[in-house]
């Protein structure tokens, strides 16, 4: 299927981007802090069309925890590296509390990267599932004659 994006970019049905997802387990959350978006990387894992998280206290907690809606990304590359694939999920983030919910999802294989007390389990609630596919561009495409130049020590 062709998007708006381009011949090249094919828009994921929403049962290909949860197969995505299911494989995936790394991403990054986007909350709203104050006055300003912010993004922290976070493992997951899809629980019935829901992505489940668990995470210390702190700014990633308080900002997904408030009425302000949230966004999960999601990208990877096929194993021959020839596409890559981006998935978007935005919608609710909720802190699970109820016993029997929290039973269950202590079962789920959810395992963070980072080391330390992770004790309090999330659950994001999508109200939309959106995903594209698309050629990785050879790098060759974007080299200018600024390319090879010698950039300042700061940069």
């Amino acid at each position: 299927m062709t998007g708006t994006h381009g011949s090249d970019v094919e828009e994921l049905a929403v049962n290909s981007c949860w197969e995505l997802l299911r494989d995936a387990g790394v991403g990054r959350l986007a909350v709203w802090v104050e006055d300003h978006p912010d993004i922290f990387p976070i493992n997951f894992v899809v629980d019935h069309g829901t992505l489940v998280l668990r995470s210390a206290e702190g700014t990633k907690l308080a900002g997904a925890l408030t009425d302000v809606p949230v966004a999960v990304e999601i990208d990877g590359v096929d194993e021959a590296g020839a596409k890559a694939w981006s998935v978007v999920v935005r919608g609710r983030a909720g802190h699970i509390q109820q016993i029997q919910e929290l039973t269950n999802t202590l079962d789920l294989p959810l395992f963070p990267w980072q080391a330390g007390r992770k004790g309090v389990f999330v659950r994001v609630v999508p109200t939309l599932v959106t995903g594209r596919r698309f050629p990785v561009a050879d790098p060759e495409v974007w080299r200018t004659p600024l390319s090879e130049a010698r950039r300042a020590p700061d940069e």
